[in-house]
């Protein structure tokens, strides 16, 4: 059986040393009272709550949902652990104070997301798709809808989902054909059906709150034309009281490959009640602040994959005995030696340390981003940290989930025909880890959004100011003992990637198609080289722990190895990458050739 244990010491290092969260905190209004101490027994007790209630379930969840008759019925004991999810009040850490919500910082969530998506993938996906609605509402929903919905959303009694695709249409969604009409009470009567809804349907709550797109009879075609709608399962009163129920109703679940906790569902909407979210045909740009919620919480399920299959892989390593190092016996007493002291194991155990702890520190950097663009009285800054979310989230999204794929391979490859069965949980890693990779967006949508829309659509301003970063590092640096090796050769690649970036754009002046061709390779050159800033920033901070004659010694002398390890085994991936990157179109295509053929 597969066990978990959450990182918290990491995650102090984390925001304590290569971050400073605390001053963070203290410089954004309202959260004057975030001390360390504070958040340090919130992430403590998460641990404690998911590590006790949610992990367990782990296993359970790959028996699945059921289907009866439009009723889902989740796993046995998700009821339970969702209920207590509610009384420990965990649902509303940053959600706003006025609608019941702790008022505490996203990033707080953000972070804290982490422990139980580790823990229990699909369990998670009911709480964070939840998150995501209230953002939506609150961001751009009127006050009766804010009244009408949130309390119950934000302390977890009643959950949300995100429905978008149609059979149809996934990613364009200009194709969807989903119809709302105008009702006399200002109300819209909603007709369509949304397939692959995760959390559509389920038993854990009285009321699910459908977040809908949708298309008015006189809307303009394509995704200019479409509008965003609130559509509760159950009628909502005035008073925020569940009524009769809407004509909502649930066709099929899926048969999945993986996170069969979660319900993906296919829903009818039937003429259902709807409520118009903002203007009319503005629907694409508000989902979009769900959308983006969803693709960094996404990025950090590639870090929970990868640190989960660590940490039973690392287990199993420690264990397992077969053959003798090599270099001679290392446990002269048993009967062969451990399968951690062989090179190639200790590879892939590194290879997954690396990701879950520097997808981590990424995470944490754009969770900072995040609090500053929603919290900031300055605007200049939250301009700044929009444009730096704007540039991160595809990017992040894409590769952590690729390498969270990668990692969780190696997990089921280091407990070789172990990991291929049932009992250890690793095979269910990988397929549970398949998903992040298409959901929310593919990583070929991802690389077109990152490459094509943000940095070529702005003329290479959105990067500037994080290759600067990067830069401004180098240079502080490349005279510091220890850490000078560092910052050379990220500096190296910092440059390489602004050479990259002028040469693909300068063959999609002459086809756009170029986009396309370099963006997954262009994408995983820029992940690899901002995961290599990320371990520098960890390598920094545990040299000056170890400067200071800490205690724990040997947890920082572990980050440094890991680093090493990282610039020296893992960076240079990214050659391959720059080298496809910059390959061109041509070798995708055949002269003379149909575009439908190879």
């Amino acid at each position: 059986m597969p066990v978990y244990k959450a990182p918290v010491r990491d995650h102090q290092f984390v925001r304590s040393e290569v971050f400073d969260f605390s001053t963070h905190y203290q410089s954004l209004p309202g959260f004057e009272e975030v001390t360390p101490d504070l958040t340090d027994a919130i992430i403590e007790e998460l641990a404690n709550f998911n590590e006790g209630m949610i992990a367990p379930l782990f296993q359970t969840s790959d028996k699945g949902c059921h289907f009866n008759n439009g009723e889902v019925t989740t796993p046995t004991g998700y009821k339970e652990a969702y209920q207590a999810f509610i009384d420990a009040g965990w649902p509303s850490i940053d959600g706003p104070a006025e609608y019941g919500g702790q008022g505490l910082p996203g990033s707080l969530n953000l972070l804290s997301n982490e422990f139980m998506a580790s823990a229990n993938m699909a369990f998670s996906m009911y709480p964070i798709l939840s998150h995501g609605a209230v953002k939506t509402i609150f961001k751009h929903g009127n006050d009766d809808q804010k009244n009408r919905f949130l309390k119950k959303m934000i302390s977890g009694e009643w959950t949300g989902t995100m429905c978008l695709t149609e059979p149809q249409c996934g990613t364009d969604l200009g194709l969807l054909k989903t119809k709302a009409i105008h009702q006399p009470d200002g109300t819209y009567k909603v007709t369509g059906t949304k397939i692959f809804i995760s959390g559509g349907e389920q038993d854990l709550t009285e009321n699910i709150v459908h977040i809908v797109l949708a298309r008015l009879p006189d809307a303009p075609q394509g995704s200019k034309g479409i509008s965003l709608f609130v559509v509760p399962k159950r009628l909502v009163n005035e008073d925020g009281v569940a009524g009769e129920p809407n004509a909502v109703s649930c066709g099929s679940i899926e048969h999945k490959m993986g996170i069969n906790g979660c319900a993906t569902c296919v829903l009818n909407f039937d003429g259902a009640v709807a409520y118009l979210v903002g203007e009319p045909n503005r629907g694409l740009n508000y989902m979009f602040t769900f959308m983006n919620e969803a693709r960094l919480n996404t990025a950090m399920q590639g870090v929970c994959h990868a640190e989960l299959s660590y940490q039973n892989s690392l287990a199993y390593a420690q264990d397992r005995l077969q053959m003798r190092s090599l270099s001679g016996a290392k446990s002269p007493d048993k009967p062969a030696d451990p399968i951690i002291v062989h090179p190639d194991v200790r590879r892939m155990l590194l290879t997954q340390k690396a990701v879950a702890e520097g997808g981590r520190i990424l995470g944490a950097y754009a969770s900072l981003q995040l609090d500053i663009s929603a919290y900031s009285e300055d605007e200049l800054a939250r301009k700044a940290a929009n444009d730096a979310l704007a540039l991160l989230t595809p990017m992040a999204k894409a590769f952590l989930t690729e390498l969270g794929l990668v990692s969780a391979s190696l997990g089921i490859q280091c407990l070789g025909g172990h990991g291929f069965i049932k009992e250890w949980g690793l095979e269910q890693n990988y397929r549970d880890a398949r998903i992040s990779t298409l959901y929310e967006g593919t990583t070929g949508i991802q690389s077109l959004d990152f490459l094509g829309r943000k940095i070529m659509g702005s003329g290479g301003k959105l990067l500037k100011p994080f290759t600067k970063e990067i830069h401004k590092f180098c240079e502080e640096h490349i005279d510091v003992q220890d850490l000078n090796k560092y910052a050379a050769t990220l500096n190296d690649y910092n440059v390489r990637w602004s050479e990259i970036t002028a040469h693909v754009g300068s063959l999609a002046v002459q086809n756009p198609d170029e986009i396309g061709a370099a963006g997954y390779d262009y994408t995983m050159f820029s992940g690899y080289v901002s995961l290599a800033y990320m371990w520098a920033l960890a390598a920094k901070a545990a040299q000056k722990a170890q400067s200071q004659d800490n205690e724990d010694k040997e947890f920082y002398e572990t980050k440094l190895r890991t680093a090493k390890f990282y610039y020296e085994r893992m960076l240079p991936q990214a050659d391959t990458h720059a080298k496809l990157a910059m390959s061109g179109l041509d070798n995708l295509l055949q002269p003379d050739c149909s575009p439908f053929e190879l």
